[in-house]
């Protein structure tokens, strides 16, 4: 299998509150409370070693609790290239209701300094080169600019490496310059970062294809319920998931490139990394925390992905 170095420059302390229905401004009982290290670099690279991968993980982590994720980079045996920065790794409250609804309260996380960015990237240009490919996934910390990102990504491209990017709002406009290998965008997130005019599919799927035409081989684009979109090198498919219960929607757009990343990485078909990936990504709906647990789930899920050609 592959080597994979996976960036989470902003992870978090996950809190997940399961509760039946939220009511805002009452006292609601939760009816489960869970932590977990996690950030979408670290999701991306838990499913990755569950599929047989060996995987570097690396970007800024604070030093005041940084047990939580050391102890995950133990238990999966993670490679630790993460630059240790003063202060408390974000904390995100997820507050999960019995109808799959969830909603989020997000952490600003530590305050990163130019010799922080300047040890990563020595540290990244150090190990980089062992790897078969790089995913950059995730938000930005405070003290990261969308410039310094772009000469980051530029950088990490420049080794000939696959870069795969999954990221929102200004770092997601911001690598699209960069014309990743591949990117995992949604819907919404898409259009915000091309200026489209709305979030409809027609409108969405075009401005995949332009990108592509800008050099970005593959796009994966992500609805949810409503399947996955898949633009690559001759592949021009739609996969829709099975039903499933929801639990909680965490990790399943990581659990989607992740998948991907994987397929491609091992010469699959288009078709059957894509069916794959969508299982994987129906699966991770149906639990709290990240990775492939249950492969006889998994097997039936797969089964239950009607996968079919866009043009």
């Amino acid at each position: 299998m592959a080597r994979i170095l996976s960036l989470t420059l902003n992870p978090a302390l996950d809190l997940t509150v399961s509760l039946d229905t939220l009511q805002p401004g009452a006292v609601n009982r939760s009816q489960g409370l869970s932590s977990h290290a996690a950030g979408k670099g670290l999701n991306v690279a838990q499913v990755l070693a569950d599929l047989g991968h060996k995987v570097t993980v690396s970007g800024f982590l604070g030093a005041a609790n940084a047990a939580p994720f050391e102890a995950l980079f133990a238990r999966r045996g993670f490679v630790d290239a993460f630059v240790r920065v003063p202060g408390e790794t974000r904390s995100n409250i997820k507050l999960a209701e019995r109808s799959g609804r969830i909603t989020d309260l997000n952490g600003p996380g530590p305050q990163t300094q130019a010799s922080h960015h300047t040890e990563l990237l020595e540290r990244l240009q150090q190990i980089a080169a062992g790897h078969d490919a790089i995913v950059v996934a995730g938000s930005l910390p405070q003290g990261v600019s969308s410039e310094w990102f772009v000469a980051l990504l530029r950088r990490l491209k420049a080794l000939g490496l696959p870069l795969a990017l999954d990221s929102s709002g200004s770092a997601l406009r911001a690598g699209l310059a960069v014309a990743p290998w591949l990117i995992k965008p949604n819907a919404e997130e898409l259009a915000e970062a091309c200026d489209l005019p709305d979030a409809a599919r027609a409108t969405v799927e075009q401005a995949a294809l332009s990108l592509r035409a800008q050099g970005v081989e593959h796009v994966l684009l992500s609805r949810g319920a409503e399947g996955v979109s898949w633009f690559g090198p001759g592949i021009a498919l739609q996969a829709q998931p099975p039903s499933v219960a929801v639990v909680s929607t965490v990790g399943a757009g990581d659990s989607l490139l992740a998948a991907t990343v994987h397929g491609l990485l091992s010469g699959w078909p288009a078709e059957h990394t894509l069916r794959l990936a969508t299982a994987i990504a129906a699966q991770a709906v149906t639990q709290l925390g990240f990775g492939i647990h249950d492969r006889e789930q998994l097997a039936r899920l797969e089964a239950g992905v009607v996968v079919t050609p866009l043009i």
